[in-house]
């Protein structure tokens, strides 16, 4: 049994919170799976237009961030394309902020907006290629330029990379936009970025040597170096064009990766963080750049957009994540969204650099937030977890229970060890997507390989 969704059989939503509201004394015995069927709004399949129905409640925020479970799975990015198209096509958001690195995000965006194509490499050729480089995102790719197309620039809705790890990329995209611009500061660039160029293709190298040295040997010139593109050339990053938001934001990621590279081999919680400011500023920044009336989605992982606060990252290792910063720096203006699945398959990787697989996902673990979704007996639900929806639920979903976490990493054979965490999902999410069977993205070209084959053609007409 299952609250019906809102206009069925005469239900309104003021009449489910009434109704739910009437049942709260009545499902103290009730088992947190049934509760949860109670509260579930069945969902259809992402391709049926009726799935993001359920969504149009969180189109009150400024920032809405849609996770998943593991970096492959099909359904998970279908949903967010669904839900996507109708926040902006009908909400007004501008902005599509993924996990992902700049430089290749900057490649999609000129792609989508129309505009002059420039010389660049292959998009997502860096492992992990199938977390991006697949059929379900083309197809959101092929329906933003479709969107885009006769739209002024301010019409627009964009693609952007909010990751770390394109340290190599983004030194030679300033200096690409410095020799276009003014010449004298890229040789100055070119000097500084010189500490760095032995370890652009492969930057953990740098973090070693700058643990043995003892110091931070790059720091101070990449910062000076982002210091002056962002005060001398930019100025204010209100209404900032294109270009310069593009040149800002690579400098800015240099100063960010070298930091990063550098502390992450002392372990512990600061890299984690320092990725996760990185990407929180970063949305930030391109909230400002849009001005006041943008309004942003964010692509991620569970692990970076539920709020660390509630799990084991932020109470057992100090850990905050993009989740819990937009929280604290947008109240009231944030919707986290997850998403979770109880069995399928998955594409993903024995370790990382390792070749992609089609792995088989085991079926949830007893006394898992997963296994409960699995035993309300609902094959596709969205629950609103937000506070005045249903407390009962709430007050059970508060209490900490094993949480699945697959990246692109997948261990089977280690599962609870590797991918299982201590997290309160009521208070980590506002709401969570779920999915009983799921299957593996479709990768695009052959990446059952490390560094596989990678289409020029990518994306289509590129």
């Amino acid at each position: 049994m299952f609250v019906p969704l809102v206009g069925e059989q005469g239900w309104t939503e003021d009449g489910r919170r009434s109704a739910s509201r009437h049942m709260a004394g009545a499902t103290r015995g009730i088992d947190a799976s049934e509760l949860i069927a109670l509260s579930a709004h069945a969902l259809p399949m992402p391709e049926d237009d009726a799935f993001a129905d359920a969504f149009d409640r969180f189109a009150q925020a400024r920032i809405v961030l849609l996770g998943e479970s593991s970096h492959g799975t099909s359904e998970f990015y279908r949903a967010r394309a669904a839900i996507t198209r109708r926040l902006v096509e009908r909400h007004g958001f501008n902005l599509i902020a993924v996990e992902a690195d700049w430089p290749d995000a900057a490649i999609i965006n000129r792609h989508v907006r129309h505009l002059p194509r420039k010389p660049h490499p292959p998009a997502f050729a860096r492992f992990p290629q199938w977390m991006w480089r697949n059929e379900e995102v083309a197809s959101l790719i092929a329906w933003m330029r479709r969107h885009n197309e006769g739209r002024e620039p301010s019409q627009q809705v964009g693609f952007y990379g909010l990751d770390i790890y394109s340290l190599g990329a983004s030194i030679e995209a300033v200096l690409r936009y410095l020799d276009e611009v003014d010449p004298d500061a890229a040789a100055v660039a070119r000097e500084r970025y010189g500490c760095l160029t032995p370890w652009q293709q492969s930057p953990a190298v740098y973090g070693r040597a700058a643990l043995r040295a003892g110091y931070a040997i790059c720091e101070e010139a990449v910062v000076r170096q982002c210091r002056e593109l962002l005060d001398k050339r930019l100025g204010e990053l209100d209404g900032m064009a294109s270009d310069h938001l593009d040149a800002a934001q690579n400098a800015r990621l240099v100063a960010s990766a070298e930091r990063y590279y550098r502390v992450m081999y002392y372990g512990g919680a600061e890299s984690w963080n320092l990725r996760d400011s990185h990407m929180a500023d970063t949305l930030d920044q391109l909230l400002q750049a849009h001005g006041p009336q943008s309004k942003a989605i964010v692509w991620a992982h569970n692990s970076h957009i539920g709020d660390a606060r509630h799990t084991d990252m932020g109470r057992a290792r100090g850990e905050h994540n993009i989740g819990q910063l937009c929280r604290e720096r947008h109240p009231d203006q944030t919707a986290l969204i997850g998403f979770g699945t109880h069995a399928g398959t998955v594409a993903a990787a024995d370790d990382w650099d390792e070749p992609m697989q089609v792995m088989t996902v085991r079926p949830s673990r007893n006394g898992s937030f997963e296994q409960l979704c699995q035993q309300s007996g609902i094959e596709r639900f969205m629950l609103d977890l937000r506070e005045g929806t249903d407390e009962a639920l709430r007050r059970r979903l508060s209490e900490p229970m094993l949480e699945r976490y697959i990246g692109v990493i997948y261990r089977p054979d280690t599962e609870l060890q590797s991918h299982y965490a201590q997290s309160a999902p009521a208070q980590q999410f506002d709401a969570w997507v779920w999915f009983e069977r799921t299957r593996a993205v479709s990768p695009i070209g052959d990446q059952t390989a490390t560094g596989g084959e990678v289409p020029d053609t990518y994306p289509f007409g590129v």
